[in-house]
């Protein structure tokens, strides 16, 4: 395991991560990372699109699904996000 350093934030908000955490996790300079509030602190997880694209993927179509076995119509979604809006 990486030894522990202190990071600091730039003007910009940007944190350098350590490079042996860098190295130990194989991090490139084009890796996306998402950030999730935690107690005390913030968590930066490492994403990779592909891999989101198809989980987005594969929920829309199972969603497509739902709505076709329900024979829910383009204008029940409509209805659906005025009622919505109207909240």
């Amino acid at each position: 395991m990486a030894e522990t350093e202190l990071v600091k934030m730039s003007p910009k908000g940007q944190l350098v991560v350590p490079k042996g955490i860098r190295e130990q996790e194989d991090f490139k300079p084009s890796d996306r990372f998402m950030p999730f509030p935690v107690k005390n602190g913030v968590l930066f997880k490492r994403v990779k699109i592909p891999e989101m694209m198809m989980e987005f993927a594969s929920l829309a179509k199972e969603i497509q699904q739902q709505f076709k076995s329900r024979k829910v119509s383009p204008g029940d979604i409509d209805e659906a996000v005025k009622w919505a809006r109207r909240r």
